[in-house]
């Protein structure tokens, strides 16, 4: 009696174990497995946050030494609005890989209890390829986003040529970058149709002025006149901060049988190339007009009188210079 009465008190137990060792064992594991799997994928995602934030190039700020102002270049302002945009793109790739991995471990779940998710996973499948196909330009549009932010290619205040729109940067997302011209018209652009990034607010810029000069002045003497109308750019009261560098004169550019264009190039500030090229031509058309000398006429038009001599090639066509197009 005592025999079957131990056998039947250590039965119910085995019982009891195998069920908890069963389905509710392998529930357990699989939520444990998701939640390090989860983590897991946040530290990598973190490790690659902090990889582009270490990678961001340095850009050229306005600093003020003994109260005057200075552009150097350092790469800590950058860095902190990279970091930012980068803590943003990485908090969007953690919530997904969490929802994605926590979504694989319910089905999982649901199988272990016993239902039936074939259909659901059939559905899913069909639901997938459809989207396939019909959001594969949002997918484009946000992993080029992604890319953009990654390799820093524009911020917001840049001034940039995306091809179809050029002008400052006003928002950056991960589906759309916002860009304001200069009519003040605001361009939503999808990041994936952005082929080319041409940004003039990163490092620093260059102003180029092509002058003509008259095709009988001397050279030398021309020359020497810009470099010492252009020599003291940097003490402007205006744009003088912007300059980086002394003005160089590249040299002739272009001959014709009206002029010769002399190239002239100043290393400026980002995005303040504009603003030195308009100071650069006011002193050029001043320098010219204190020596007499004017920007010659490079277009001609050709006046026939219509004479039947004319007609004939017996007399010469006469020529006068026109300044229209």
């Amino acid at each position: 009696m005592d025999l079957l009465a131990n056998a039947s008190t250590t039965m119910p137990n085995v019982a009891t174990w195998e069920f908890w060792l069963g389905v509710p064992a392998r529930v357990l594991l699989i939520i444990v497995i998701a939640g390090v799997a989860s983590a897991a994928i946040r530290l990598i995602i973190h490790r690659l946050v902090r990889g582009i934030e270490r990678g961001t190039r340095s850009r050229v700020i306005r600093k003020l030494d003994s109260g005057k102002a200075k552009w150097v270049e350092d790469a800590g302002l950058a860095r902190q609005r990279q970091a930012q945009r980068a803590r943003t793109v990485g908090s969007v790739l953690a919530s997904v890989a969490t929802l994605a991995i926590w979504a694989i471990a319910l089905l999982m779940i649901i199988s272990e209890l016993g239902f039936n998710i074939a259909p659901v996973i059939a559905s899913a499948g069909i639901a997938g390829v459809a989207l396939s196909f019909g959001a594969q330009s949002l997918v484009k549009d946000y992993l080029s986003g992604i890319f953009m932010v990654a390799e820093d290619q524009l911020g917001i205040g840049d001034v940039v040529d995306l091809g179809e729109a050029s002008g400052t940067v006003e928002d950056v997302g991960l589906r759309v970058t916002q860009v304001r011209d200069v009519q003040g018209t605001l361009w939503h652009v999808r990041n994936g149709e952005i082929l080319r990034v041409g940004n003039s607010s990163q490092g620093w810029a260059r102003a180029v002025l092509d002058v003509p000069l008259p095709y009988d002045a001397d050279l030398d003497s021309m020359t020497t006149l810009l470099k010492e109308t252009l020599s003291d750019l940097k003490e402007d009261p205006t744009v003088g901060e912007f300059v980086l560098a002394a003005p160089e004169v590249w040299g002739v550019e272009s001959l014709t049988g009206e002029s010769v264009t002399v190239r002239v190039a100043v290393k400026t500030a980002p995005s303040q190339q504009w603003a030195v090229s308009r100071v650069m031509r006011v002193r050029v058309k001043k320098m010219l007009d204190e020596h007499g000398l004017s920007v010659p006429l490079v277009n001609q038009t050709v006046v026939r009188d219509g004479s039947a001599t004319d007609l004939r090639g017996g007399s010469a066509p006469s020529s006068s210079p026109s300044s229209g197009t």
